[in-house]
């Protein structure tokens, strides 16, 4: 029997789930397809790693570790939905609602001492940030937009802000004295073992990361950034912003960047509120209160703080000077700086110009803004993409190009690897690289607080990056430019390995640059204001920041685009867009029993991995199943069955429902397979008859709160109970699941 692996992720993703795999199990049952289920959820990954504190009815197996095995094998055939990748104040969330549930964890130790409390800190650090994606990323990405999106969005084009020529936003970088300028790059010739090393002024030596392997042909980076630079930048940033008198805002990825970023995150809110932590800064210390967690997490524990009045005045009087500080929700109070996970660069940048180059102030009102991202590596596509708006006006999504990606991501590469090489400070002195002979590869002098991190890049993940480069190009005939600047030290080596490397393809024909990433970005964006496609080819980061910035201009969202990573030894990985895990949907749902998370980006992961089993297996029917989901697809967009907004019309699982109807239909309709058509005929008669009672089981719910029995980890039977609620469409869902 065939197998697709799903994921069960979190928050909205995981409340569809409930929703759509039943459906999915009934259609693929009939291709003799088994649909699996793996638990990659944060609850899930946190209860896998306390075994021995937990009854065998709550323990649960470390199913990530499961799949990224799978995913190094021909067989895998995995649909990948959005997690949360954790920040501190989220795991701390999750673990006090399973503590709350009977779950015997233990506390997350912010400073621990003993043994016992560093192996506790260290199986959870196991689960903060971006812990999924690298372990099931073994092969690199193809994500693009499908062409039933793209022509949907030329009919039916989302809003565009307007953009003023004499707009005051701007992007603001440190460009030196960063991880950028800092950066320094080797290519292992041979396979090695490094060590990472700190050397103090008076010759002591602390190892801080030892037994690193490499292997031949591999790209080895090391870089820090200079903390005094980057609180100089910041200060500079903040009285730039109260002269200009607009408003001030950080874009980093706590997530994702999980050691680094929140470090910077605590610098950018000590800086803003200076004057706050110079009187008060030791007394919140002393609480355990961090500027790390941001200026939420500071705000909920001041009651176990003396004088917490007189610090939370402090607080709110620095808030009502100038500059503004850009909000997440202005009529909650929650500001930029609240929580180091609630504004991710790859997100806020584009929403930012795709409304015109505004963000929102404390009054609600919009404005333009700094927008600071510190370290200058990519800051500046998202500047070339603002002067070019500035000099031309807003996009046009009836017009505009489209520019899909090709993703160096597999083994970890690059910076989004570096975690467990990530150190910050604790005394001035030399960071060293070294190889197993002993040779210093690279080395850094670093001060106290520093950030230093070290990265790497595999040999073979880059040999299949510019295949599948190549592929695509041939596929489409679109120009592919290589986002790599000769001036960066692992760029350079990267450039000197494509250059070789595209001599082992046929190339005639084909467009093929290497461009900075700047350059890369004005060139791409000059090519999309005349309609036509380019392919972005680039590394980890700029994937990411590049699936979220054209498919949010060009689409409106970057949940619809079409996610697929052929794993380097077969396999198949199909990931359901880059539209986050969406917890505002969740909290909708709570409150209205109304989920407007749409699962397009699943229905077209779901059609290719139906097709990759068709490839892999010579599953025929699956190719039919795939097809057929395809044109039903289509038609959710087409007769705008896709969730709205707002309560009286069609969430989530009115989508779902339609898609099965026109799934079924196409399937009754197609001639390929005459049994599929008879199985599939007499459950299309049956929805379409009851369409209309159908639709208003599932609209009848709405306006009513929902208790799911957990956010994080949320009961069965009751999140069952609030995403199956048309009877009579389970009833029909379900015969044909049996």
């Amino acid at each position: 029997m065939s197998t697709i692996v799903y994921t069960r992720t979190d928050e909205a993703p995981l409340l569809a789930t409930y929703s759509l795999k039943p459906i999915l199990e009934a259609f693929a049952g009939a291709a003799g397809i088994e649909v699996q289920t793996r638990d990659i959820s944060l609850a899930g990954r946190i209860l896998a790693q306390f075994p021995e504190r937990l009854t065998d009815e709550q323990r649960q197996d470390d199913a990530l570790a499961e799949l990224g095995e799978l995913a190094t094998t021909p067989e895998a055939n995995i649909i990948k939905l959005p997690n949360i990748s954790a920040s501190v104040p989220q795991l701390k969330a999750a673990i006090a609602e399973l503590r709350s549930q009977g779950f015997d964890l233990p506390d997350y130790p912010e400073s621990p001492q003993t043994d016992e409390d560093k192996d506790v800190r260290a199986r959870y650090d196991k689960v903060k940030g971006s812990a999924v994606n690298p372990v099931l990323r073994e092969g690199n990405s193809d994500r693009r937009a499908p062409d039933a999106v793209k022509n949907y969005a030329r009919s039916r084009p989302h809003s565009m802000g307007a953009w003023s020529a004499d707009s005051r936003t701007r992007v603001a970088t440190m460009g030196e004295r960063d991880f950028a300028s800092n950066e320094q790059s080797v290519v292992l010739d041979q396979a090695d073992t490094l060590t990472i090393r700190h050397v103090a002024a008076d010759g002591t030596t602390t190892v801080l990361k030892d037994g690193l392997a490499v292997e031949a042909g591999e790209v080895v980076d090391a870089t820090f950034m200079d903390v005094a630079a980057l609180r100089s930048f910041l200060a500079e940033q903040v009285e730039a912003a109260a002269a200009e008198d607009i408003l001030f805002s950080l874009h980093l990825k706590a997530t994702m960047m999980k050691v680094s970023d929140p470090i910077i995150f605590g610098h950018a809110v000590e800086t803003f509120f200076a004057d706050v932590f110079e009187r008060y800064g030791a007394q919140l210390a002393s609480a355990g209160l961090s500027a790390n967690d941001g200026l939420g997490g500071i705000l909920s524990g001041l009651d176990q703080v003396e004088g917490a009045e007189e610090i939370r005045a402090a607080i709110e009087a620095r808030l009502a000077e100038l500059p503004r500080l850009s909000m997440v929700n202005s009529d909650k109070g929650i500001t930029n700086l609240h929580i180091p996970s609630d504004v991710i660069v790859d997100a806020s940048m584009p929403a930012m110009i795709r409304n015109g180059g505004k963000l929102w102030g404390p009054q609600g009102e919009e404005d333009d803004t700094v927008a600071v991202i510190p370290d200058s590596s990519y800051a500046g596509i998202y500047q070339a993409v603002i002067e070019d708006c500035k000099a031309h006006g807003a996009y046009d999504p009836t017009t505009m190009g489209s520019v899909p990606n090709v993703g160096l991501m597999a083994k970890k590469a690059e910076e989004y690897g570096s975690h467990d090489k990530t150190f910050e400070m604790t005394a001035a002195g030399t960071v060293q690289v070294v190889d197993s002979s002993g040779t210093v590869l690279m080395e850094h002098e670093v001060a106290e607080g520093d950030i230093w991190r070290a990265c790497q890049t595999k040999d073979e993940p880059i040999r299949d990056w510019v295949k599948l480069a190549v592929t695509r190009a041939r596929a489409t005939g679109d120009p592919a430019v290589f986002w790599l600047d000769e001036n960066r030290a692992h760029d350079a080596n990267l450039i000197a390995k494509v250059t070789a490397y595209l001599k082992d393809h046929d190339t005639d024909g084909l467009d093929l640059q290497i461009m900075s990433p700047v350059d890369a970005a004005t060139f791409s964006v000059q090519r999309i204001r005349e309609g036509k496609n380019t392919i972005s080819v680039t590394g980890n980061v700029l994937r990411d920041y590049n699936t979220d910035l054209f498919p949010i201009l060009e689409l409106g969202t970057s949940a619809k685009m079409l996610s697929v990573v052929p794993l380097m030894n077969g396999g198949g990985l199909f990931e359901t867009g880059a539209g986050g895990s969406a917890p505002k949907h969740v909290q909708q749902l709570q409150s209205e029993n109304y989920l407007r998370w749409d699962s397009l980006g699943e229905f077209l992961a779901i059609a290719e991995s139906l097709r990759h089993l068709a490839d892999r297996e010579g599953n025929a029917r699956a190719a039919v199943l795939g097809d057929a989901l395809d044109k039903a697809t289509e038609r959710v967009l087409t007769e705008d069955r896709s969730p709205a907004r707002r309560l009286g019309q069609i969430d989530n699982r009115g989508s779902h429902f339609y898609l099965a109807l026109y799934w079924a239909q196409a399937l009754a309709e197609q001639t390929e397979d005459t049994e599929l058509a008879e199985r599939f005929g007499p459950v299309a008669e049956e929805l379409a008859a009851k369409e209309q009672q159908i639709a208003q089981e599932l609209l009848d719910v709405q306006g009513k709160e929902v208790d799911l029995g957990g956010y994080y980890h949320p009961d069965e039977e009751k999140t069952f109970a609030a995403m199956r609620p048309s009877a009579t469409f389970n009833a029909v869902i379900d015969a044909l699941r049996e």
